[in-house]
């Protein structure tokens, strides 16, 4: 749609359609225990107050208040918070007569710092009834103030000054936002605010063991077989003694060496079967089509840090067709793992990236295609095996022999039978054996794999959140960087159309998401945007003038600007859609063009935790955003045009009396 100018704004709001992404970080910086003391709830109410949320800060305060914790220190912040993001004519009756009662309770305070601070923010409310020329003295104390108290009256009173006043202080505002809004390494660090809070290391666990079945049929299998061996060792002792002990003991040593590299043969031939007989993971969906499946992205996750983390001397291309299979079977353990509710893949890119670096670097090792169960037996232990059957056939052959050269055709048809007996009932015993053993040894190694694979991930997870929470901006620096962004703004049309201070009766800016933008808060506060929309109403005598343009948050780069001026009686209307499931949205009517959608925020109740209050969390973020303040303004335009601006001019405003 167009309002007038050469651009043409997207109105397709219902679509989620350009946000990015949008995390809430579970701080306990807004915290409060419902048995905190007044204190502690004061220290929560400056926190809000310097993070940008000032209607929470005034209940926070006013309870400390009125729990019997009020100095000098308090009411100062009281006051700021009172009118922060407020103008005058914002404030209700009830209001304008609170701060007329703590005006009186300033003679009551300790002499000090804090006490001077407030003392020059009850002058400068009083300075807004007064004559330009009576505010040197009070300009000259604010100067002297410290400079965390002088700035922090400055930006909260930031709507409440105006005039000469205003002009006077505005070089020293602007130049303390061009110097701030890049401080801290701002444009290295504001990405990370947006960045999930990962979700904890997990690794696939161990297969359960199935070795209790065997170990339970095994003294019945090995106690049949002993039983059927010593019948025959009886028989043949019968025979010949010295024989059969010496055969005994030769098939009992012999029985011994092939269980021991049997053991190690069999583990290994039947973990090369269980790896060979694996199916291969098929795709769960085509790469190319535009699914959104958690599976599915997890695949493309997996694809792009592959793609980039590539052995040296490799190709990309080529790195990905020959970690396909890997990729695949990666893919599917993540997708097992964190396939839950509410669980994007954003919040698993670490372990992605981490697993892509670790296959790249493994290749670079040489091991990256190594698979302990496809190693082969060791050929020693497979031969000594074999001589060792053989051996013990070779042993129980010749007690056959024995009992033969000393027994008759009845006892030898017994020996035959508790030979076969033998054979068969060994051979059960020591499958049974080795498979329970097998099952043990497979627990074993899997278990040491897990713990391994695991305290890796646990590594790599504490290295990424630890980088994150240090690079991560606080809200008060996230605050700073857009109040200096908003100056900058300001100053900047100022200088446009040529106007001071003294030529604006009033004037407000409206902070919009622009999409596509990534968004992030923490529990209890507004949402910031990786990308704004600034749209500023300046209010002079001739009417309103109106720009608007987009800024990356990142760096500060601002799109093009879009300008429209109009009278007073020219702004017909203005309106103000709620919708829980799409967001706030401000209607301008015009008389003389189209009208012009505004989205003030988006939908934001599927992102809330439980304890939160969706109307708390819904006007945090309007007064975040500048609305509330907007809305009045327009909306009296709208209704009285120019006989609004008269009656709200502050130099008719009712005199605000100073403290003595």
């Amino acid at each position: 749609m167009n309002d007038g100018t050469s651009t043409t704004h997207n109105s397709a709001y219902d679509s989620t359609v350009g946000i990015q992404a949008e995390t809430v970080h579970n701080s306990n910086v807004y915290f409060v225990h419902p048995d905190a003391s007044p204190q502690e709830k004061f220290r929560v109410g400056v926190r809000y107050l310097e993070d940008g949320i000032p209607s929470r800060a005034r209940d926070m305060i006013s309870d400390a208040i009125a729990h019997g914790h009020d100095d000098a220190e308090v009411r100062f912040h009281w006051v700021l918070a009172m009118l922060s993001g407020r103008a005058y004519h914002d404030l209700g009756a009830e209001e304008v007569q609170r701060l007329r009662h703590a005006s009186g309770l300033v003679r009551s305070y300790a002499e000090g710092e804090w006490k001077d601070a407030l003392r020059v923010a009850f002058e400068l409310l009083a300075m807004l009834s007064t004559a330009d020329g009576d505010a040197g003295r009070v300009l000259e104390r604010l100067r002297s103030l410290p400079a965390s108290r002088r700035d922090a009256i400055l930006h909260h009173f930031d709507l409440v000054l105006t005039g000469g006043l205003k002009d006077s202080l505005w070089a020293d505002t602007r130049a303390r936002a061009e110097a701030a809004r890049f401080a801290h390494n701002r444009v290295d660090r504001v990405w990370a605010y947006f960045e999930p809070d990962p979700i904890g290391p997990r690794a696939m666990p161990p297969r359960p063991s199935t070795a209790a079945t065997g170990q339970a049929a095994l003294p019945l299998r090995a106690g049949l077989f002993l039983a059927v061996a010593a019948f025959l060792w009886v028989l043949a002792l019968l025979a010949d003694p010295a024989e059969a002990a010496v055969e005994l003991l030769v098939a009992i040593g012999a029985g011994l060496a092939a269980a021991h590299f049997g053991r190690e043969w069999w583990y290994r031939e039947h973990q090369l079967k269980a790896a060979t007989g694996e199916p291969q993971i098929p795709h769960m969906r085509d790469p190319e089509s535009p699914g959104d499946g958690f599976t599915n992205q997890v695949r493309h996750s997996f694809e792009h840090y592959f793609s980039n983390r590539v052995p040296h001397g490799l190709d990309p291309y080529e790195w990905l067709g020959q970690t396909v299979h890997i990729r695949n079977g990666l893919v599917a353990e993540i997708a097992l793992l964190y396939r839950e509710s509410r669980i994007g893949v954003d919040r698993v890119n670490w372990l992605i990236r981490h697993l892509a670096e670790d296959a790249r670097d493994r290749y670079s090792k040489g091991t990256l295609f190594d698979d302990g169960r496809r190693k082969k037996s060791p050929v020693m232990a497979k031969a000594l095996c074999v001589l060792a059957l053989g051996v013990l056939g070779c042993a129980t052959l010749a007690l056959l022999g024995t009992v033969a050269s000393g027994a008759d055709g009845q006892r030898m048809l017994l020996a035959v039978l508790a030979a076969v007996g033998a054979v068969s009932s060994g051979r059960r015993a020591a499958h049974v054996w080795l498979e329970a053993r097998g099952e043990e040894r497979r627990l074993a190694e899997e278990t040491e794999a897990y713990e391994e694979e695991l305290a890796a991930r646990q590594a790599a997870y504490q290295k990424w959140k630890s980088f994150l929470d240090a690079t991560r901006p606080s809200e008060q620096d996230m605050e700073t960087w857009l109040t200096c962004d908003k100056t900058v703004f300001v100053d900047e049309a100022l200088r446009h159309y040529q106007l001071t201070w003294r030529d604006l009766i009033t004037h407000t800016i409206l902070v919009t998401p622009a999409r596509p933008y990534k968004r992030g808060r923490v529990k209890g506060g507004p949402w910031r945007y990786s990308r704004y929309s600034f749209r500023l109403f300046l209010v002079t005598q001739d009417g309103v003038r109106e720009i608007s343009s987009d800024f990356d948050f990142t760096d500060a780069r601002r799109g093009d600007e879009q300008r429209s001026n109009y009278r007073f009686d020219a702004l017909s209307s203005v309106q103000v859609t709620e919708r829980s499931d799409v967001g706030y949205d401000l209607e301008l009517i015009l008389t003389n063009g189209p009208a012009r959608n505004i989205r003030v925020k988006d939908a934001d109740t599927h992102q809330l935790a439980p304890d939160e209050n969706a109307r708390e969390i819904a006007e945090i973020n309007l007064n975040a955003a500048g609305f509330i303040h907007t809305f009045r303004l327009l909306e009296g335009i709208a209704a009285d045009g120019k006989g609004w601006i008269e009656r709200n001019n502050p130099n008719n405003l009712p005199p605000f009396r100073a403290p003595d």
